[in-house]
């Protein structure tokens, strides 16, 4: 007991868990949702530090800068994941969120468990990319301890860009070297050492927060519904008729037309819809209100008085 207790929390046995290979499906999936209901308090435990995150990416992205997200394994996996939702949720370029694994594409689809301790493969794949002191690193590691992690972290830092961690183990070599450290204190997992469990729901809230939030800050979104999303397949462009509809005030048929009209430019769409004008004339507003549709009606009211 006494060396389970210097475990770290990733590693150390669930006492809740006890014997759970000795339980019915119906008890172990009760464990498994009890530990589980757990992450959102520890999470809002950190939201400070969260916001702190968020305001950085946010003034990153501002001034041309882009975020990575580096771990391996589940963590890693959870960051490409989160950058790959961003272009088709906010119409962002794919180059914006970055999403860096250790072995690569193929770990994506099976472990390469070996290639979390390749270091020099961490910063090249930086270098590779273009990465700059304006950019923003994200670090994900349950452990805290990930030699690709540590190594793309203390590269970044020697670059002079801001660097954060995500990590499920306070005091860890990850948390000395990061700007700002976001530690998760889930507890143990179901499973020793299981990482993937709580650790990586609890980190996968966080990209979601972090990512989303410094969306809604950059006026990718209007009141709560998303602007930017790209219509290209049926259900999306569903989708975007309802927001035109919505937003603009107007009938589906009107939406339909404008967002075809447009482009498949939602914003453009609400602007043409919503105030009678040409796509040339509506992206010209767009650009003058910094892409913000509130901001339109103050465009159009400046002319109005310049006139």
């Amino acid at each position: 007991m006494r060396a389970n207790s210097r475990l770290e929390d990733t590693e150390r046995s669930n006492p809740k868990s006890t014997d759970i290979d000795r339980k019915s499906t119906l008890e172990i999936v009760r464990i498994i949702s009890d530990e589980d209901r757990k992450v959102p308090d520890v999470i809002a435990r950190d939201l400070r530090k969260i916001a702190e995150i968020v305001d950085a990416v946010v003034e990153a992205l501002r001034t041309g800068g882009r975020v990575f997200y580096v771990g391996a394994g589940t963590s890693g996996r959870l960051g490409v994941l989160d950058a790959s939702e961003m272009p088709p949720t906010f119409g962002v370029p794919p180059s914006m969120f970055q999403g860096i694994i250790a072995g690569g594409p193929v770990a994506l689809r099976r472990s390469v468990e070996a290639a979390e301790d390749n270091e020099e493969s961490a910063v090249h794949e930086l270098k590779r990319r273009g990465f700059s002191r304006g950019d923003v690193l994200i670090g994900l590691s349950a452990s805290g301890r990930a030699p690709f992690v540590l190594a793309a972290s203390k590269e970044a830092k020697r670059i002079g860009a801001r660097v954060f961690a995500v990590t499920c183990n306070a005091k860890s070599p990850v948390s000395r070297i990061a700007d700002c450290t976001v530690v998760l204190r889930v507890g143990p997992e179901i499973i020793a050492g299981s990482s993937r469990m709580k650790c990586g729901t609890a980190q996968k809230m966080v990209l979601n927060m972090i990512s989303t939030a410094s969306m809604v800050r950059l006026g990718k979104a209007h009141r709560n519904v998303m602007v930017g999303l790209q219509p290209k397949s049926r259900k999306l462009r569903a989708r975007a008729v309802r927001i035109i509809s919505q937003i603009a005030e107007v009938k589906s048929d009107v939406a339909k037309e404008m967002l075809g009209q447009s482009g498949g430019d939602i914003r453009c769409a609400i602007v043409m819809a919503r105030h009678e004008v040409s796509r040339r004339r509506a992206k010209s507003l767009l650009r003058r209100a910094g892409g913000d549709l509130d901001k339109v009606d103050s465009v159009i009211k400046q002319e109005r008085l310049a006139r």
